[in-house]
């Protein structure tokens, strides 16, 4: 087994096991657990001639969906709840993610269902594993998020009602089409395991960032798991 799947199978496990235990004092922040998809207009399950091909002229447009499995942050719980983050930059995201773009604007999508208070923490866990400022944030909308992930085929689909549709697996040896494919480009943020993937459907529009964009049959995703430590998002 991979590195990444290592890393991946060992983060569903704690989920599920976290799901099931509650060992932290009511007193005390538990760490916010989950499962997340991106996907973006650049390749990231690629070798370097396709990379280098795209570098420039594609790779500036990103969509990223946290769906949370239990934890709080300052004593608001986020347990349920989802939020998504739509960006538009000036360059491409590469190995250096959002470092590599001099200009950033984006769209935060919270949970319909969050209380102004756990839309607040939303938006700002979003911005805490982005490096993400407000100002770069053109406007904040809350819509139903639904995430379906399964853990076993590493597949996952995401509907951000009215900005984002998206079928997504984890990428397969048939889908090399050089042999030097790998995760060439990191995840755009921290994770605890990740797989690159195919995005199968990718539909995402944002009138806010100018436009929408499409990536069907895609090596343009990442599958992956999230343990954050909820004091790094004050």
């Amino acid at each position: 087994m991979s590195r990444a799947l290592t890393l991946l199978a060992s983060s569903v496990a704690l989920i599920a096991t976290a799901s099931l235990f509650t060992i932290t004092p009511a007193s005390a922040s538990e760490p916010l657990l989950g499962t997340y998809v991106e996907a973006r207009t650049c390749q990231v399950y690629t070798g370097p001639c396709f990379a280098n091909g795209e570098v420039g002229s594609t790779g500036k447009d990103a969509i990223m969906t946290w769906s949370i499995t239990r934890g709080d942050v300052d004593g608001v719980q986020l347990k349920g709840l989802s939020v998504a983050l739509i960006v538009r930059t000036s360059h491409t995201l590469g190995f250096n993610g959002f470092d590599d773009a001099k200009v950033t604007r984006g769209v935060v999508i919270v949970d319909k269902s969050a209380s102004t208070e756990q839309a607040d923490a939303l938006k700002n866990f979003a911005l805490s594993q982005t490096g993400l400022s407000d100002d770069q944030i053109a406007e904040t909308y809350d819509r139903d998020i639904e995430m379906d992930f399964d853990m076993g085929d590493l597949t996952a689909t995401v509907d951000v009602d009215g900005f984002a549709k998206l079928v997504t697996r984890k990428a397969r040896p048939g889908d090399c089409i050089c042999s030097n494919e790998s995760a060439y480009y990191p995840p755009l943020t921290k994770l605890q395991g990740s797989v690159p993937g195919v995005t199968i459907e990718g539909d995402v529009k944002s009138r806010r960032l100018g436009g929408s964009w499409s990536i069907p049959d895609s090596r343009t995703a990442y599958l992956g798991t999230f343990l954050v430590d909820t004091k790094s998002t004050r």
